[in-house]
């Protein structure tokens, strides 16, 4: 019988990988949608994708790096058409930024469950507030904006804060063109311009800083 069980176990390690990332994200955004992101384990996210655990596991050890596989699939889809070289800076980031909120439409319900869920868990906010300055980082040298040195530092944590911040009216935003959100958005960013511009950029308090 152990042997027959070592068999089985052998042909079920054999097996293929046939996991799609794109399947599990989806499965683990809809369940948080539906249930909340305390409520969503990774067993879970299997079943609603209709995969094995391991193979899941294999993609994806957690749900956080569920979370952060999702935030790069956004950043890919921003990234997909480069902005507008001959626009200034401020407005190539305006572009990039709004096309992650287009690129965000459809989760809506799992980003208000997550808004919610994750003030009582602390550890998996820290991981996504990482994530969310890698992709502000990536957003601003996509625009062509120099990030490195004290001064990038800053004008990515200031492009972060204005996403955040131009976020609270998103999600609130129900008009067809979202123009509030874009109001919201250029409001902030015209802010935090000379940031933008590293020629530009000098240690002192920025517009917004309290905003």
């Amino acid at each position: 019988m152990a042997e027959g069980r070592k068999r089985r176990v052998g042909s079920e390690a054999a097996r293929p990988e046939i996991a799609n990332p794109d399947r599990i994200i989806d499965g683990a955004l809809s369940l948080i949608a539906a249930q909340g992101w305390r409520n969503v384990s990774l067993a879970a996210v299997a079943d609603e994708a209709g995969l094995p655990i391991l193979q899941v596991y294999r993609l994806f050890p957690s749900k956080t790096a569920i979370l952060c596989g999702w935030l790069r699939r956004i950043d890919e889809a921003v990234l997909a058409t480069p902005p507008d070289a001959e626009e200034r800076p401020r407005d190539r980031v305006f572009d990039l930024l709004m096309r992650r909120f287009d690129a965000l439409q459809p989760y809506r319900a799992a980003l208000e469950a997550l808004r919610r869920d994750l003030r009582a868990d602390p550890l998996t906010a820290v991981a996504l507030g990482g994530a969310l300055l890698r992709s502000m980082r990536l957003m601003l040298e996509a625009a062509g904006i120099a990030c490195h040195g004290v001064g990038g530092a800053l004008a990515v944590k200031l492009t972060a804060a204005s996403y955040l911040a131009a976020s609270r009216t998103w999600s609130h935003d129900e008009s067809p063109d979202l123009a509030p959100t874009m109001a919201a958005l250029d409001r902030r960013l015209h802010g935090i311009e000379r940031w933008l511009v590293p020629g530009s950029r000098a240690f002192r308090r920025p517009e917004n800083a309290e905003a």
